[in-house]
């Protein structure tokens, strides 16, 4: 494994992640797949993503919407452990297809009605945050499905990117106690854990900064975008 461009990847999909609000995990998931087993990527991204969101619950402190990430935490912290007990049953191929195809058609009604808000109901937000954790856990990232119902919610962007990051916190804590279970966190893992701790608050920090020449309106588009984005790679590949 080429060292220096794994971690200058890492970088980058941190500092997209934070701009988008919706986490690095959907970057991160897909570019350790370029360098290692699917088992060892979805290990990987577990623990690089406690360090991530460990740097935005630090650097966006002041800004987290408690109700919300109660009501969509339990909920996903439950589904993440039903969706990493899974893995070892279920084949990827169809996850894969159903996730992409899934985050095109909520990604796309939303960026094409930006003024349509989910109602903010206890419902809507356990059905989002079960569903991300259980995608999370199942395929590595659940932070497109947590990205688009975080924005239906209309919230400010650092409360968005705060909240986001309390709740994935407890997602990939949980996660990565199942999958080191289940042998796909490596030894290897933890010599680089200095380095990836780095990455994840020098990019969170940079992420940062970028955002605050990105006005509200833009933001939101811009989560919606990405999701999007992912959602049609992620549709391809599967079906290549």
């Amino acid at each position: 494994m080429n060292i220096p461009i794994f971690f200058a990847l890492m970088l980058i999909a941190e500092v997209l992640g934070t701009v988008g609000g919706f986490g690095s995990s959907m970057l991160v998931m897909p570019l350790a797949g370029w360098f290692m087993p699917f088992d060892q990527a979805l290990g990987l991204t577990a623990v690089f993503h406690v360090f991530s969101n460990g740097a935005k619950m630090f650097i966006f402190r002041q800004a987290t919407d408690k109700r919300l990430l109660l009501i969509m935490g339990i909920p996903a912290v439950v589904g993440v452990l039903i969706g990493a007990k899974l893995t070892q049953l279920v084949d990827g191929y169809w996850m894969n297809m159903v996730l992409g195809a899934m985050l095109l058609v909520m990604s796309g009604f939303l960026f094409a009605l930006p003024n349509y808000r989910i109602a903010p109901s206890h419902l809507n937000a356990v059905i989002g945050g079960s569903s991300s954790g259980l995608v999370a856990g199942l395929v590595g990232t659940g932070g497109a499905v947590r990205g688009a119902t975080l924005a239906a919610f209309g919230l400010e962007k650092g409360v968005f990117i705060s909240t986001s990051a309390w709740i994935d916190m407890g997602v990939d804590l949980s996660r990565s106690v199942v999958y080191w279970s289940q042998g796909y966190v490596q030894g290897w893992v933890w010599i680089y854990l200095p380095g990836l701790a780095a990455v994840s608050l020098v990019g969170s920090y940079i992420g940062k900064r970028i955002l605050t020449h990105v006005p509200q309106a833009l933001f939101q588009r811009i989560v919606l975008a990405m999701v999007f984005l992912i959602g049609a790679i992620t549709l391809i590949n599967a079906v290549s």
